[in-house]
């Protein structure tokens, strides 16, 4: 594998695309206003309707809207010089998916991008259990439904950190706004808002990156790239070679690092649909949660 300070030395276009991204804080504030309407147009509707709004349109919003937040952690809507305001404007994205989760999500990714499949330390990797209990074509169907569950409760089970007063704040705001919600318009938009999140990280063709991401669908290759039209909505999270090797340039961008280093990113393997991924995770028995790369660290480890 050629290093990414190799990449960055033989075309130094790249390091011109480092930094933060001006649109991002604009784009993020649009889709809240776009979920807030979106709260106060169901509050009315029957419950049928309200649960296919749910799937069709909110789902798309608030998987859409913890990709932003992803970008976000990256430093990439004020740039490294405002750490903070980031973690608040993460926060405020946080608002229409309805469960506090940012500013743990800060911590445990870049975890995930320092130790890419470390043991004990990656809560990216599925425990154990989800490795033995989740093997058959069934039980896989269902793993991916309760993926939002496993992906909250894989961290308590890994790598338990010590909570900090940032977290406390995305909680405490976050309960304030679904309780001002409920007051407000009633029970349908917090159903909407909440099961949005939920089914939008499930069984949803959205989700399909957290399968192809990092499982190991041809042995040897950890990381896998997708470059299909469901980037558009997830702020090029597909781009996902190009992101680890430079997790400062955010979504918008990484593109171009394709095209700039394409002798090095064309040849690699790379998928061309998310939904045919989660199929074939189902149907392929060789393929399960157990498909990742787990790796001993060796020497200090500094977490987040």
């Amino acid at each position: 594998m050629v290093s990414c300070v190799y990449l960055a030395a033989k075309y130094p276009k790249i390091k011109t695309l480092m930094g933060p991204d001006p649109r991002l804080k604009w784009i993020v504030c649009m889709m809240v206003v776009i979920q807030f309407v979106a709260f106060y147009l169901v509050k009315d509707l029957d419950w049928k309707w309200v649960l296919f709004w749910t799937y069709a349109f909110g789902s798309c919003i608030n998987h859409s809207m913890t990709l932003a937040i992803h970008e976000i952690s990256h430093n990439t809507a004020f740039g490294n010089n405002k750490a903070m305001l980031n973690r608040y404007f993460a926060i405020f994205a946080n608002l229409p998916i309805g469960l506090p989760y940012s500013a743990s999500f800060k911590r445990y990714h870049l975890d995930h991008h320092r130790y890419l499949g470390g043991d004990g330390i990656d809560v990216d990797i599925p425990t154990d259990f989800e490795g033995w209990f989740f093997c058959t074509r069934f039980r896989k169907f269902i793993w991916i439904i309760l993926q939002p569950l496993f992906y909250a409760i894989r961290p308590l089970c890994i790598n338990p950190k010590p909570i900090t007063q940032l977290e406390m704040t995305n909680v405490a705001f976050q309960v304030t706004f679904n309780v001002l919600l409920y007051w407000l318009w009633g029970a349908k938009p917090v159903v909407y808002m909440l099961a949005g999140s939920m089914l939008g990280m499930g069984l949803h063709p959205i989700s399909g990156h957290f399968i192809a991401e990092h499982y190991m669908f041809l042995k040897g290759h950890e990381t896998y790239s997708y470059y299909g039209s469901l980037n558009l909505l997830t702020f090029n999270v597909g781009y996902h070679n190009e992101h680890h090797d430079f997790p400062s340039i955010p979504g918008r961008r990484l593109p171009m690092v394709k095209e700039i280093a394409a002798e090095y990113y064309a040849d690699l393997p790379q998928y061309t649909s998310w939904v045919k991924v989660l199929y074939d995770f189902i149907m392929d028995d060789t393929i399960s949660p157990y498909s990742r790369i787990k790796r001993k660290l060796k020497g200090e480890v500094k977490q987040e």
